[in-house]
């Protein structure tokens, strides 16, 4: 791995995530100290003042919500299109045409819309109804809708974005539900997910809950690994499962989202007379609680990542002991790192703020300790430790 070139990608693309993040914030701030946002909401009450008046408090939100998108959308989007395209062509980890990428982007700031809407509808709805207690309710419902996000993901949400079909290599899928089935896990499939009209990037995952839980493996994955690489990366990925890492992660996103609500929920009622808003549930106010739950989860930002990595090391045991393959996990490692242009040994403040997944060379150190430890490559199965 070219480690000099990868450092530069990655620097790249987080100073450009950097540079979005204070555009938006920027934006909310402006909004939250000048008139304007007084002006947004006048021109989303007129847009509404047809409406039947028990819909109008929630047709202000949702008008608002989308001028307030579309203004982000136009400062938003040379950063998201020079990170997620020209970036990964400088790079030559893109095969997308720019069609497709526009396409793609066109379906993700729609969904995110609807989404938007729809939370930010029961937001105001518990504000209004629960003014005490509304952040208890909102962080509440954002965890049941991670929730049902999580389980539609693979049926409803990514075939949106992707194409996926049963996998045809009949001896790495039985050898694939035989390893789920070891791990007590059970899956509905395996689906061969198709990305490499889009990247070179290699990925797996085990997507859904329950009755919707798949294996998908990109078609990347497939033609550059080895199956028993193949087989060990799906062993971390069961991992999480077996230790309800999918729980935890939306359980952590849930609390962060619940401080975030909590501070608006101090500093709305706060700001309202000060800022001549209506109170609390006046959409005007808006800039101000995406602030409080932004700002939030950027403080607690260093806590969720390294929580987030601390899973990721523990599923990394999982598949050493699952598999008793070490070896191969270390050679997956290294080849998705070279295939991904990870970055083998980033920067301490870059490991603390940025990494939900321990650094290539980590992991790599990681599997060869174990398997030193052990002694010896105990054959892929647990049955035969």
């Amino acid at each position: 791995m070219n480690e000099d070139r990868s450092a530069r990608y990655h620097k790249l693309g987080r100073r450009a995530a950097i540079a979005s993040t204070a555009w938006s914030a920027g934006l909310l701030v402006c909004l939250a100290a000048t008139p304007f946002s007084l002006a947004l909401r006048r021109v989303a009450a007129a847009a509404a003042e047809p409406l039947p008046a028990a819909w109008q408090p929630t047709a202000v939100v949702l008008v608002y919500l989308a001028c307030l998108g579309a203004i982000h959308e136009v400062g938003a989007l040379p950063f998201a299109f020079y990170r997620s395209f020209l970036l990964e062509r400088r790079y030559g980890l893109s095969t997308e045409r720019f069609r497709h990428w526009v396409g793609d982007h066109a379906k993700g700031t729609g969904l995110g819309a609807l989404l938007s809407a729809a939370g930010f509808s029961l937001v105001y709805a518990a504000i209004r109804l629960t003014p005490d207690w509304w952040w208890l309710a909102a962080a509440a419902g954002f965890g049941a809708l991670v929730v049902a996000l999580t389980g539609v993901a693979p049926v409803l949400l990514l075939p949106i974005f992707f194409t996926f079909r049963p996998l045809a290599r009949a001896d790495l899928r039985e050898r694939l539900v035989d390893l789920s089935r070891r791990a007590g896990v059970p899956v509905a499939g395996v689906c061969e997910w198709q990305v490499s009209d889009r990247t070179k990037k290699a990925n797996a995952a085990l997507a859904g809950l329950g009755r919707t839980r798949r294996i998908l493996l990109s078609d990347t994955l497939l033609a550059g690994h080895p199956d028993e690489e193949i087989e060990v990366i799906l062993a971390h990925e069961l991992g999480h499962q077996v230790h309800r890492d999918v729980w935890k992660g939306i359980a952590i996103q849930a609390i962060v989202a619940g401080v975030g609500f909590y501070v608006a929920s101090r500093a709305l009622p706060v700001l309202a007379p000060r800022l001549g808003w209506e109170g609390p549930a006046d959409a005007a106010g808006l800039p101000v609680l995406l602030l409080s739950v932004g700002l939030t989860a950027l403080a607690l930002l260093p806590a969720v990542t390294a929580a987030s990595r601390a899973m990721e090391r523990a599923a990394d045991r999982f598949a050493f002991e699952l598999t008793g393959n070490a070896p191969a996990f270390a050679a997956a490692i290294e080849r998705l790192g070279a295939q991904n242009l990870a970055e083998e040994r980033p920067s301490r403040l870059a490991r603390w703020l940025f990494y939900t997944h321990p650094p290539v060379g980590e992991r790599v150190a990681a599997a060869r300790a174990w398997q030193n430890t052990c002694g010896c490559k105990r054959n892929g199965t647990l049955g035969r430790l």
